[in-house]
């Protein structure tokens, strides 16, 4: 009997998630005002619980903010948080703590643009079936490239990491898009404009086949760090074609045998107060049922 499904768009290739973007910030108590009081995210009550680092939670994924000085991701992060009104409500409450910093926010029909206090843009979208049966989570990370360099790029994740991939051109220009979990992508968006120096921020993948990607990235000699059984690193992206280097950012990448991978996270409704409480809401289901 002919099937009436098309088996390939379940297909997810190596890298089965995205999980954090790391970025060092200078004050905790200021990360604190815009990631968790603005954004109504979470902080994990779990790990990194002093003073010196915070882990935030969105949804399945998290932002990591080491204590140093700050760092900023050349492009933006793109998640979906529940309620956009409410998003609104409590960015302009934390405006004033925040007037003397990079801190901002700015309403597009699609999304609200934020930036934190040191210059991160974070896009804040609504939940959509294209980004996936989620309320909230953190669906792509995009990076400024330079001009000509998605094919090449593309053809990395492709060849070297065995992540779905391809360049296109879509209403922005011209992009490479790597499929990095479910519902997940790393976007790589060529400008003309100027690149900033690469400072040292990262991003967290999980992948299935583990040492085909460190070998291959090996025999180039693109391995940074090697010194963990569950996980390795590396920095630059190549045209595995001619070994011309494409783009700098480091990857942390770790086995699905990690102690952390697949670990629950908590999501708090940012909507419970101590004013307006509802007993048995404190918690927020981040994943959407499946259409019937």
């Amino acid at each position: 009997m002919p099937t009436r499904h098309n088996r390939a768009a379940e297909d997810l290739g190596n890298v089965v998630a995205l999980e954090h973007v790391n970025v060092t910030i200078p004050d905790q108590r200021l990360a604190t005002l815009f990631y968790v009081a603005g954004l109504g995210l979470t902080r994990d009550p779990y790990i990194m619980v002093s003073t010196n680092n915070m882990w935030i939670n969105i949804g399945r994924s998290q932002f990591h903010l080491p204590t140093a000085k700050p760092q900023v991701l050349r492009g933006h992060v793109g998640i979906v948080v529940p309620d956009r009104a409410a998003l609104l409500q409590r960015l302009a409450r934390v405006r004033e703590q925040l007037a003397d910093t990079a801190f901002a926010f700015d309403e597009h029909e699609d999304f609200v643009e934020t930036v934190s206090p040191w210059g991160n843009i974070i896009r804040c979208y609504q939940p959509s079936p294209r980004f996936g049966r989620i309320t909230l989570g953190l669906p792509y990370v995009e990076f400024d490239v330079p001009r000509g360099s998605a094919d090449g790029i593309a053809r990395f994740y492709r060849e070297i990491l065995g992540a779905p991939s391809e360049a296109a051109e879509d209403s922005q220009g011209r992009c490479a898009r790597v499929t990095v979990g479910i519902d997940q992508q790393l976007i790589f968006r060529e400008t003309e404009h100027p690149l900033a120096p690469y400072d040292g921020h990262h991003v967290q993948i999980y992948i299935a086949d583990f040492s085909g990607p460190h070998r291959r990235l090996a025999e180039r000699g693109l391995i940074t760090e090697d010194d963990d059984r569950h996980q390795y690193r590396f920095k630059d992206i190549i045209d595995p074609g001619n070994g011309k280097l494409l783009y700098t950012v480091e990857h942390e990448v770790r086995s699905m045998r990690h102690p952390l991978y697949m670990r629950p996270l908590v999501n708090r409704n940012p909507a419970q107060t101590n004013v307006h409480y509802a007993p048995g809401y404190d918690e927020w289901n981040w994943s959407m049922p499946e259409p019937e």
